[in-house]
């Protein structure tokens, strides 16, 4: 069955202000059973930036994206998400809000029965009314911002990892969500191959003003997400260059300890931490 907008649920088309941020956590604490995964965790991401999540594997740092898709509730603290509060909301409220939002997973998830066409426009397949030829004409602009628009009708199982990832990122694009979360992506992936995938995270950012929030322990690609941007020449092509520093000061860094905010700041002060486990962390 299809849903068509999203008047039925209740929500307005802009759900956050300029100046707001578009996510927020205060004081949340999770647990499951006596295993404390969140302690006190707090942080904001304001519009346009990129929030990148770092720790040891169990630390907490997926856990963080699944609250703020409200597939998990805290025990306490609040958190919001464009504009509302995700933690007391419905479920049919949070799929209101999860329209403007995009998720890539670690494997891609794609669907291996569908085509790579159809894996890009699943969710305006299923869950608008929109004309098919324009979910097509959208499904071919996505697949051209990735460089994969020839493989429009080919299986997933047909394409390598990093162009699976790839298909993934557009996916996540097709309803234009104003916030992209991405659970580890280039998990997997040869440093080659990655760097492919980062250049996407980049140029969403940067060319279509995308909020990102980026869960790696890859470090490479943390700091060359937060480093690099994406700018258009003047012939139109996309390239990617060093970054302003107003630019890199857009990225900020928070290292999940034992599911405890161990430091939030930029890459440089990152690199210039005299904490010793951030430094054992960074070697």
């Amino acid at each position: 069955m299809r849903r068509h907008s999203l008047a039925e649920f209740g929500l307005p088309i802009e759900l956050v202000e300029a100046h707001a941020p578009v996510v927020l956590f205060d004081r949340v604490w999770l647990a499951f059973d006596e295993k404390v995964i969140l302690k006190d965790v707090t942080f904001s991401v304001r519009s346009g930036h990129t929030k990148i999540f770092l720790g040891a594997s169990g630390a907490g740092k997926s856990t963080i994206l699944k609250l703020m898709l409200g597939l998990l509730k805290p025990d306490s603290g609040t958190v919001w998400v464009l504009g509302h509060r995700v933690d007391t909301m419905s479920e049919s409220q949070l799929m209101g809000v999860r329209h403007h939002m995009g998720m890539v997973f670690q494997e891609g998830a794609l669907f291996d029965s569908i085509s790579v066409g159809e894996n890009v426009g699943f969710k305006l397949y299923e869950e608008t009314d929109i004309a098919l030829d324009e979910v097509r004409r959208r499904v071919e602009e996505l697949l051209g911002f990735v460089g994969l628009r020839e493989h429009i009708d080919k299986p997933p199982s047909a394409l390598s990892g990093g162009q699976r990832r790839r298909v993934a990122i557009a996916r996540a694009m097709a309803a234009k969500p104003k916030l992209l979360l991405y659970d580890e992506p280039t998990t997997g992936l040869d440093p080659m191959t990655s760097l492919t995938v980062d250049d996407e995270i980049i140029k969403l950012r940067d060319l279509e003003q995308v909020t990102s929030v980026l869960v790696t322990h890859q470090l490479r690609d943390a700091f060359y997400v937060a480093t690099q941007q994406a700018r258009r020449t003047a012939a139109g092509e996309v390239e990617i260059v060093a970054a302003a520093r107003d630019k890199i000061e857009q990225a900020d860094f928070v290292m999940i300890r034992e599911g405890k905010v161990a430091f939030e700041g930029t890459a440089e002060e990152l690199r210039h931490s005299k904490d010793p486990y951030l430094q054992t962390f960074l070697s």
